[in-house]
């Protein structure tokens, strides 16, 4: 099996080679990322309010440090600043509205998904923060290494303007261009003959998001199970303890083997902590593929309003036609009524003056979609790239993370038989 992506100068490419074979052609392009380093060192609890009414959120610092001589004219040398995550929220629309052919990098669970019995679903626990601290600064690296999103003006001053901000956002008209397109997007949507291309693309963003849906459902599951099974293991601990003070001759090796069964139970716990790391990243390209469904949806939208706009223009024409026929309504053909010559040349005058408009429109229509897809297929082809090259990371980050902990078990009950088998 191979894939084979080609973008723009073969001298700025790169090409990588998986283990299956798997060309993956890496375009190199200048982003902010290159000129400017990006963290988020620490979040913050804090609280506003009345004293009996005080609402709780959490803020995350977020620093900059430019890298690039030539940059340091344009932004703070170096800068840090707190964000909340509704912050992040309106960040994110914005790009997604001025930018509607790009699939957005998402942000990371708001609440916890796919829980489990040691995983807390309180979203102020230091756990899940400090997860969620990566998963924000993930997000801005995905922004910030964008070749379009990293140098939009209201992201770089997300990143180092204090004061503000907010109102910067607001005043781009974004939210009333939100709500017309959600108005858009809410209306299901049936075309005459959509693009095969991007239906391809939406089946597998639902079958690529019901894939990662079923992955974390079953890996919950088998994560509840093997924590439980590993903690068993302390109860064997405890009667070999037990069992060690009672015991002359046996009582040494007894007691050590209950050492390493303890530790046996312990060592889940480090492992699972970051397995949760590796469930954050799945979870990430679990919300793209939902992202990647939004820019199909609002293609879907401006093909439908190329598709009413032909309509409206075949409406009129028949109108002319009805019109040249001297047939201009219903009215007329029950009474016997007729327009005369100069009543008909000034409504032919009229429809043609739709027509071209409405020919315009049809026109402006296309060159939209036209413009949309290409863009749209270019960001598309970006994300598989990424996709590919981030899931097989993870993945194989799963697989090496199982192997430790079975060598970690392995050496464990080793331990434990030399100790079963030097007593006497």
């Amino acid at each position: 099996m191979e894939e084979v992506f080609q973008n723009g100068n073969p001298e700025d490419t790169a090409i990588i080679t998986n283990d299956n074979d798997i060309a993956v052609e890496i375009r190199k392009e200048n982003t902010l990322l290159d000129h400017m380093e990006i963290t988020i060192v620490e979040a913050e609890k804090r609280a506003n309010g009345a004293l009996n009414l005080k609402e709780f959120f959490t803020v995350y610092l977020i620093e900059t440090k430019v890298i690039d001589l030539e940059f340091k004219d344009a932004f703070t040398n170096m800068s840090s600043l707190w964000r909340r995550y509704t912050e992040f929220e309106l960040l994110r629309a914005y790009l997604e509205i001025l930018y509607p052919f790009i699939v957005v990098p998402p942000l990371p669970e708001k609440k916890v998904l796919y829980a489990w019995q040691k995983v807390t679903t309180d979203t102020f626990d230091p756990d899940f923060v400090d997860r969620r601290r990566a998963g924000l600064e993930n997000f801005l690296l995905r922004v910030a290494s964008h070749p379009i999103l990293s140098y939009d003006k209201h992201f770089m001053g997300f990143l180092q303007q204090k004061d503000g901000w907010r109102e910067s956002i607001k005043e781009t008209g974004y939210l009333q261009i939100a709500e017309s397109k959600l108005k858009a997007l809410s209306v299901a949507v049936r075309l005459r003959k959509p693009d095969k291309r991007f239906e391809t693309i939406k089946n597998y963003g639902i079958e690529l998001q019901n894939n990662l849906c079923n992955l974390l459902r079953v890996r919950s599951k088998l994560v509840e199970k093997q924590y439980s099974f590993y903690k068993l293991h302390a109860n064997y601990g405890r009667i070999f303890s037990e069992w060690s003070a009672i015991e002359r001759e046996m009582g040494d090796g007894l007691q050590k083997s209950g050492h390493y069964l303890d530790s046996l139970a312990a060592m889940i716990d480090s492992t699972l902590e970051e397995e949760e790391l590796i469930a954050d990243q799945l979870k990430e390209w679990l919300f793209g593929a939902s992202a990647l469904q939004a820019v199909v949806r609002r293609r879907e939208a401006l093909q439908l309003g190329k598709e009413e706009a032909c309509d409206n223009l075949s409406a009129v024409h028949e109108q002319k036609e009805k019109v040249l026929q001297g047939k201009s309504g219903l009215i007329s053909r029950l009474f016997g009524s007729v327009d005369t010559e100069d009543v008909r040349e000034i409504k032919i005058l009229q429809l043609d003056q739709k027509i071209n408009q409405g020919e315009e429109i049809v026109k402006q229509t296309d060159q939209e979609l036209s413009l949309f897809s290409e863009k749209a297929m270019d960001d598309i082809e970006r994300f598989q790239v990424q996709k590919v090259l981030d899931l097989r990371e993870t993945l194989t980050a799963y697989c090496v993370l199982q192997f430790k902990l079975a060598r970690k078990g392995l050496l464990a009950w080793q331990h434990i038989k030399q100790c079963l088998e030097s007593m006497p």
